[in-house]
């Protein structure tokens, strides 16, 4: 058996494969026969190993029925004479984590391993359509591959390499971060950096531009003009006293209204500028008197106030009693969590905006060549910020659903 040495406890068992330590997977060199013929990832294989646990990617593709062992991607599939030449021999090592930061299963994306060349990258394993399946690139080598995975994990924690980022929010936070971290990238790849790890530079720092809130009543202090300078003046409302009924009693969410206010078109969310704003009851009675009586509308609807709508009949309401901001759905005639605050759902809609703008910039490169992991990014990245409803996997979310609507174009 293989071990790696890093002073902690070693997990072995003599009818596996693979040494697993603490922090890392190694393999011994008979388990390498006869798929792994490149000498530098031999090396790497049997040294240094790879990362045993990751936010990023998952290397629990290498068990099968509770035995360790290398398997090729015709292996895998249940047809292999399907399958493009260039796959058949590619080995399955990993999977990238979906949103719910577990491993996928079904058409997941895993990660591949050329024995010959060393080089890493992605695939969707399309079992009942193998001859559609291809490969994204990933990285040059496993060293790269370990390499990028530290880099980003040091940047998610504020350690290592990013540890002078500690306690620093806001754009000139977000800016530096990603700069310095697209660098690492360009320095470990030979030409242009894949979309898994461009998003990484460009998305997931877009966590920091908001520091939690100084007095603890909501979950982030936005940035004075925030919201401003990314949607435009004239293009965010703010409301007056006047405008909350006497439902809306959670004096934060008033005052983030009044001072911050929201985006009148979230792309998703479209803001209700005909103020005052009605509560779910009222909205009913007033708009759709013909769709839903009183009686099949959510307990507690004359403190749900209504702040606007999302798509496919679904309502954006705040509970006036305690701020939680919610989704109705009224297909479903249903409530379900959204974001735990206004400043949440005001981050929500303001990484939206930036998504769209970054990826226009790379003239749509993200949506256009790696849209699943762009919607698992962009997942992870609110989750980081506001996990309400976002990962848990239980209960439909409507964020969630929609950056995973690639047919409907919403990144």
């Amino acid at each position: 058996m293989s071990t790696t040495d890093t002073g902690t406890d070693t997990n072995t068992d003599t009818s596996t494969d693979i040494a697993i330590a603490v922090d890392t997977i190694t393999l011994p060199e008979d388990a390498l026969d006869p798929y792994v013929t490149h000498a530098p990832t031999r090396r790497w294989l049997t040294g240094p190993g790879l990362p045993a646990d990751s936010g990023l990617l998952t290397f629990a593709a290498l068990c099968e029925d509770g035995l360790w062992r290398l398997r090729t991607v015709a292996e895998s599939v249940g047809d292999p004479a399907r399958l493009p030449a260039d796959l058949r021999d590619q080995l399955v090592i990993g999977a990238l984590r979906d949103a719910a930061g577990a491993e996928t299963e079904s058409e997941s994306e895993s990660v591949l391993l050329d024995g010959a060349t060393g080089e890493v990258s992605t695939t969707y394993v399309l079992h009942d359509r193998p001859d559609l399946m291809d490969r994204l690139p990933l990285a040059p080598s496993l060293r790269t591959l370990t390499d990028f995975v530290a880099a980003t994990d040091e940047m998610a924690a504020r350690r290592g390499r990013f540890a002078s980022y500690e306690g620093r929010f806001g754009p000139k936070a977000v800016t530096a971060m990603s700069r310095q971290l697209l660098t690492l990238f360009e320095e470990g790849v030979d030409g242009e950096v894949p979309p898994f790890w461009k998003m990484a530079a460009l998305i997931r720092p877009l966590a920091l531009v908001a520091g939690p809130s100084a007095d603890s009543e909501l979950t982030l202090d936005l940035p004075g003009r925030l919201l401003d300078q990314e949607f435009g003046l004239g293009r965010v409302m703010r409301f007056e006293d006047v405008d909350f009924p006497a439902a809306l009693a959670h004096e934060p969410t008033r005052r983030f209204l009044r001072e911050t206010g929201l985006p009148e078109d979230g792309r998703l969310f479209q803001l209700d500028t005909d103020v005052p704003l009605p509560t779910l009851a009222e909205y009913y009675e007033d708009e759709r008197p013909d769709v839903l009586t009183a009686d099949q509308l959510p307990d507690g609807a004359d403190h749900l106030i209504r702040l606007g709508h999302l798509a496919e009949d679904n309502s954006l309401v705040v509970d006036g009693v305690t701020g939680a901001i919610l989704d109705w759905s009224e297909p479903d005639a249903t409530l379900y969590a959204l974001n735990t605050d206004v400043s949440t759902l005001a981050f929500t809609l303001w990484l939206l905006h930036r998504e769209r703008t970054i990826d226009e910039s790379l003239s749509h490169e993200l949506t256009a060549e790696a849209y699943d992991q762009l919607a698992t990014t962009m997942t992870q990245t609110l989750a980081t910020i506001d996990p309400t409803g976002s990962t848990s996997g239980d209960e439909w979310h409507y964020w969630t659903e929609m950056f995973q609507d690639e047919a409907g174009g919403v990144l």
